[in-house]
């Protein structure tokens, strides 16, 4: 631009690299985030009709048009996390005296209805994960994935990223690398140690057709000998969710919540469950709690003769 660069963008781009380097976002908030605060740079341009913009030129009117605009076209889900895209850019710089005031706290967060999550009874879990029962490479394999997946709650990017050293089958733990690159340790049952323990023997099978090529660290293979990854892992939930609970819509975050809700039903400890999602905070694992007791409450409607007048009248009481 005429002048030199854009005060604008270098201090979006002063707040990426605070996201990136020393917040340690994950690189898909980091891209999301930049996407967000481009379109919103290029929206003010375009509002203001200048050719260089300031951070404080931005005001709360200019934020509101842009939001109008934008649910036009996009889900409340998708406006919700602009919103917040804009909101941690202007706090950056206001923690650091750059601006006076934040006028993106003065935006209205869109309502979002959250769906409830996907949830398996504890005899379909364990259909789901049993249904690789062969004896092939591949079946022990998808049998160790579904058993970490359900027995330890991990993230599917989670699993894919597990290598052969971040597994203690003694132990009864896994090292896992979550979110901000947060490093945690996870138990597993003696079910998953066995499953991990059977497809061990086999990983060698695992090879490149043609040049027998094999990646050295991955704890998980793909049929090329490669580590497996994010979207195989998701068609392999899939899968299994037909086969062996009937359900086709299936996904790996289904599992976590499914591991999620019956630790709590167990009487595990919100904090102790916190720990092992690996979850920044305690509000997101209070998810789960909603979540038992409107499945409850699901449960009594169904089954319970008190439920209904029409089945109190049939049974006299």
């Amino acid at each position: 631009m005429p002048g030199g660069p854009d005060p604008l963008a270098q201090d979006i781009e002063r707040f990426m690299l605070h996201l990136r380097n020393e917040k340690r976002a994950s690189s898909h908030t980091v891209e999301a985030y930049r996407s967000d605060l481009a379109q919103l740079e290029t929206f003010a341009h375009e509002r203001t009709g200048r050719e260089t913009l300031k951070l404080e030129d931005i005001d709360i009117f200019v934020l509101r048009a842009w939001l109008g605009t934008l649910a036009r076209s996009l889900a409340a889900s998708s406006v919700s996390r602009k919103v917040a895209a804009a909101r941690a850019l202007f706090r950056f710089h206001q923690r650091r005296g750059r601006i006076q005031k934040n006028p993106a706290a003065e935006l209205a967060t869109p309502k979002l209805r959250r769906p409830l999550p996907t949830l398996l009874d504890v005899d379909s879990a364990r259909e789901v994960v049993e249904t690789p029962s062969g004896d092939d490479a591949r079946s022990r394999r998808d049998r160790a994935a579904l058993e970490l997946l359900y027995g330890s709650g991990l993230r599917v990017s989670e699993l894919a990223g597990l290598d052969l050293g971040d597994v203690d089958v003694h132990a009864g733990t896994v090292r896992v690398l979550g979110k901000g690159n947060k490093e945690r340790i996870v138990p597993f049952g003696g079910p998953c140690a066995e499953a991990i323990g059977a497809w061990l023997q086999v990983r060698d099978e695992l090879r490149h057709p043609r040049t027998g090529e094999q990646d050295p660290r991955a704890l998980l293979l793909s049929v090329r000998g490669r580590r497996i990854g994010v979207r195989e892992l998701q068609l392999l939930v899939h899968k299994y969710g037909a086969l062996g609970a009937g359900r086709a819509d299936l996904h790996p975050h289904a599992m976590r919540h499914t591991c999620a809700t019956h630790m709590l039903g167990g009487g595990a400890d919100l904090r102790a469950i916190q720990e092992m999602l690996g979850h920044a905070s305690l509000s997101t694992t209070q998810r789960y709690t909603h979540v038992s007791i409107e499945h409850l409450m699901r449960v009594y409607d169904q089954a319970h003769p008190l439920a209904h007048p029409s089945r109190t009248r049939r049974t006299g009481r």
